[in-house]
């Protein structure tokens, strides 16, 4: 069961969305709001609070004064994170998206038909203050800077209830190291924390690695299969990199977590599971419905609470406290030579913290040199090269070509030279290699066979 979370005697209710502003503090928070669009006092609205009575009566909460209308017509009631329509014996009936319903569930963006006066459902956002944590971290994750110590505070708040979260950031930026933390702060500590990383997954076994399947549900199925949403039961479910998930699939995902029932492939069989859920993207996801890559419905689902974790560049105030962390004591950053940090403090940190980590791993082996590390050699990936060798060796785009042209030109170029790098490391071994790359192992086959590359082969086919 969600709860309001409070923060100085306040609640913050569900919806928080946290968003760098670094200078104001303020942080954003979705709520809900209900507005008449047709043949009642059109542009009126109210905010939902835990139950919203509507009708004719002037002690209804949304009153109403329209023929078809009844004057107890029918109530918004919040369910832990969502709200339940239930008409109320009203005479011309409750309609949500066209039918007629007693009760039922409502999405953000639901039309609502009470009687002949036509009602939307709708998500805004506002702003509110959160005092910055006074610790500067929070499980793995480090930092001083307000930002981050804003997402401490509403983090020590909500990690203990069962509230849906959307984590949003670049790769690095310590998704996967927040969603763990939050778990293990849970009340669900104790229980299963399960992974489904929706980008390492072929699109043909995703549906399985979610619900499980039954014994011929498919080709390949030699036996029952138990999927992620039922291994989490009574724990935590992480969806890492839920943008790249299939959009037909979408629907089989939203039904599940909303009605925390869901069927295995091959099978009618209904299963129920209590689960939290905790989802992450590398992309805005709202940018991602508004291009129509990802359901509107799936994203409000959930985005009950959303944290953006900013960028390493745009807290570089904390990386003397991230050096001392992963030092595992206060000289990891002091014991470094002032052209590193120097570098360091400069540095544009692509991969973010996890790119500051392997800099940091470079900078202790190269510690021995006369003179110490060369900041260049640390700040290059390839740990023995120069910067200015990688710039010179790097893919670039063709500005010149049409856009979407460029774009899988790029891509296909660095698919190509990742899959030869993987191969000559893994020696040809395309099981180590699936390991290494943390890819489904047919969809790495795919792509091999996608590059004419051979098992074994650390070089082109």
């Amino acid at each position: 069961m969600s709860r309001e979370v409070s923060t100085k005697g306040e609640l913050i209710p569900s919806g928080t969305v946290i968003g760098v502003q670094r200078r104001t503090g303020e942080l954003r928070q979705q709520r809900m709001r209900l507005v008449v669009e047709r043949n009642g006092p059109t542009g009126k609205s109210l905010e939902l609070g835990s139950t919203v009575r509507i009708g004719k009566a002037p002690d209804n909460d949304l009153v109403i004064d329209h023929p078809t209308v009844s004057r107890y017509h029918c109530e918004l009631r919040r369910d832990a994170e969502r709200y339940v329509l239930a008409d109320v014996g009203s005479t011309n009936g409750t309609f949500l998206d066209g039918a007629q319903v007693r009760e039922a569930f409502v999405r953000p963006g639901a039309l609502i038909e009470v009687g002949d006066v036509l009602l939307r459902l709708q998500s805004e956002q506002a702003t509110v203050t959160i005092a910055p944590s006074a610790k500067e971290r929070f499980g793995p994750l480090v930092g001083q800077s307000q930002v981050m110590r804003e997402i401490f505070a509403l983090l020590e708040r909500i990690a203990q209830t069962d509230a849906t979260l959307l984590l949003i950031g670049e790769t690095g930026s310590g998704k996967g190291a927040l969603a763990r933390a939050i778990h293990e702060q849970s009340q669900r500590a104790g229980k299963p924390f399960v992974v489904v990383d929706c980008s390492a997954v072929s699109p043909s076994l995703i549906e399985s690695e979610l619900f499980g399947h039954e014994r011929g549900a498919f080709t390949g199925a030699v036996g029952q299969r138990q999927g992620s949403i039922e291994a989490a039961d009574g724990g935590t479910l992480f969806l890492d990199e839920v943008d790249d998930l299939a959009l037909d699939l979408q629907p089989k995902l939203l039904r599940a977590l909303e009605e925390r029932v869901f069927q295995r492939v091959g099978s009618s069989t209904p299963i129920r599971f209590d689960a939290r859920v905790i989802a992450a993207s590398k992309k805005d996801l709202w940018q991602e419905v508004a291009d129509k890559k990802f359901r509107e419905d799936l994203y409000f689902r959930l985005s009950v609470f959303t944290v953006k974790l900013p960028p390493l560049r745009e807290r570089r105030e904390d990386i003397p406290a991230l050096a001392d962390a992963f030092a595992g004591g206060p000289e990891g950053w002091t014991s470094l030579p002032p052209s590193v940090r120097d570098g360091f403090l400069a540095h544009a940190w692509p991969g973010n913290v996890r790119e500051l980590r392997n800099a940091l791993e470079r900078a202790r082996h190269l510690s021995g040199l006369p003179g110490g590390p060369p900041p260049a050699a640390v700040l290059d990936a390839r740990s023995g090269q120069g910067s200015a060798a990688a710039k010179a060796d790097a893919l670039s785009a063709n500005y010149d070509r049409p856009f979407k042209d460029a774009k899988d030109e790029l891509l296909s170029a660095f698919e190509k030279e990742y899959l030869k790098r993987l191969l000559a490391k893994a020696q040809g071994n395309i099981a180590k290699a699936a390991r290494e790359a943390e890819l489904d192992r047919k969809y790495l086959y795919s792509l091999l066979r996608k590059y004419g590359f051979s098992e074994g082969q650390g070089g082109e086919g």
